[in-house]
Order: C-alpha cells, then sequence, then structure tokens
C-alpha cells in the first residue's frame, strides 16, 4: 500500500473517531438565569367596592402586596401603618371606592356620629333641598344624578300681566353640585335615572335665602350642565336684561327695570 493512502486511511480513522466521541459526550444545556422577585409591600386595599356614604368595616379591607418601587404617594402602607384596619374602621367613605383600589384617607371620614352630609358638606357650604316632580319634568327628565352640576331655573306667575296663564321664567343659580337625589347620594346598582321628589342642593349661605324665596314664590327646576361646563360659574352674557315670558305656550322678552 502507497504511503498516500495510508495517511488518508489515518486521517479518516481520526475523523471517525473524533465524531464518535461528540455523538457520545452529553450536551450542557445553559443554565437559566436567576430572576429576583422584586421587593413588595403591604398596602392597604379595599377587598370588595365600598359605596359612597358607607360605614368601612373590618371585612371591607385586606393587605394587597404591591411592588416596592411603584407604590403611590399617599397609599397606606403596612411597615409605616400597621393598626391602620384598625383606624380606618368605623370611617365613613366621601367617595366611592372600587375593590382592590389602594385606600386613601382624604377618601374616607370621621363622622363622629353625625349624618353623612353634614360629614362631607364643605366648609362654608349648605346643603338644601328643593321640591321637584317626582315624573322627572323638573329634572332634566329624570337623568340628573348626585354629583351632577346643574343651573336652578325659577318659574313663577307674572301676576302684573293680569292674565292667569302669565308666567316667568329665570335662571337663578348657575353650575350648583347635586349632592342627592331623593334618598340616594350616589348611582345605585347601575341605575342611569335616579327619580326623586326632592333634590338637595350644595349651595353657598347667600344662596339659600334665594332658593327659599323662589320655592316660595313658584316652582324650581334643574337644568343639567356639561362636564365641560362644570369649571364655569359665571352666567353666560346676555344681549339684553330681559327675562323669558310664557304666555299660552308663546315665548316673548319681558325687560327688567
Amino acid at each position: 500500500m502507497s504511503p498516500a493512502r495510508i495517511i488518508i486511511l489515518a486521517v479518516a480513522l481520526v475523523a471517525g473517531l473524533g465524531a464518535a466521541l461528540l455523538v457520545q459526550r452529553p450536551s450542557q444545556a445553559p443554565e437559566p438565569a436567576k430572576i429576583e422577585a422584586a421587593p413588595t409591600v403591604p398596602v392597604l386595599v379595599a377587598a370588595s367596592d365600598i359605596p359612597i356614604g358607607n360605614t368601612v368595616s373590618a371585612a371591607d379591607l385586606r393587605w394587597l402586596d404591591w411592588p416596592l418601587a411603584s407604590v403611590p404617594t399617599g397609599i397606606i402602607r403596612k411597615d409605616e401603618a400597621p393598626e391602620a384596619e384598625q383606624e380606618i374602621t368605623g370611617q365613613v367613605a366621601r367617595y366611592a371606592i372600587l375593590g382592590a383600589e389602594p385606600i386613601r384617607r382624604e377618601k374616607l371620614i370621621k363622622t363622629d356620629g353625625t349624618g353623612f352630609l353634614s360629614a362631607v358638606l364643605p366648609s362654608g357650604k349648605r346643603a338644601v333641598a328643593i321640591s321637584t316632580d317626582n315624573r322627572g319634568a323638573n329634572t332634566a327628565g329624570g337623568f340628573i344624578l348626585p354629583n351632577d352640576r346643574a343651573d336652578v331655573v325659577s318659574t313663577w306667575r307674572d301676576e302684573t300681566s293680569g292674565k292667569s296663564e302669565a308666567y316667568v321664567s329665570e335662571t337663578i343659580l348657575y353650575n350648583i353640585r347635586v349632592l342627592a337625589v331623593g334618598q340616594n347620594v350616589q348611582e345605585r346598582n347601575g341605575e342611569k335615572v335616579v327619580v326623586g321628589e326632592t333634590a338637595t342642593l350644595e349651595v353657598d349661605p347667600a344662596q339659600v335665602a334665594i332658593l327659599a324665596q323662589s320655592q316660595k314664590a313658584g316652582t324650581l327646576s334643574l337644568a343639567l350642565r356639561s362636564l365641560k361646563d362644570a369649571g364655569e360659574t359665571a352666567p353666560p352674557a346676555q344681549a339684553d336684561n330681559s327675562m323669558t315670558l310664557v304666555r299660552y305656550g308663546v315665548t316673548s322678552k319681558s325687560v327688567k327695570p
């Protein structure tokens, strides 16, 4: 056998032995990277929905682990307030709180045995109830809900006209917050229409007498405001100083003196 063939056979034999060794050698899978869990801290959340005006019980609260790096400012942490459950129990919800929502102290209030409305009424404000049409005719068809904003329209009989069917309408208050409709202080069970014979309004002390006099002189109606207009407190500009008169279904203007 020639030397060249011997060299080729030797190279082939070595290559075959190397391939066999590679096949028999067990493959080593890379070790998975170790992922360390982000640190958490227990925060106080609502165990279920807490409607506005409800007294918070111990069953309404629970601790939930929250990523420490993303804890919002103002929520209650167990490492900062371990006795928070006892502190919160018995307080009244000023606003509706959803299940699993972190508890904030500004959404709760201590009533000290007082009524809910007096507890949540801002300082310097008064709550006044006015009579409305229980069919909803005087409350935007019944679609005004608690916490909506509305204008108050007064309608009374014009005694100076000499006609029994002459009425005058005028907007007397603008952008007034509706605290309650009937006995409801919030939307109940997904109800989109709240009908009641009274509407409780949040007004300034000076506006209390205006409502009382207007209610005695005639009837009051609520005109629902758009959410986009909720920040406007001044009445819209008018071209003249006039009131709307309605006589026999015909609308006209009467200029004020």
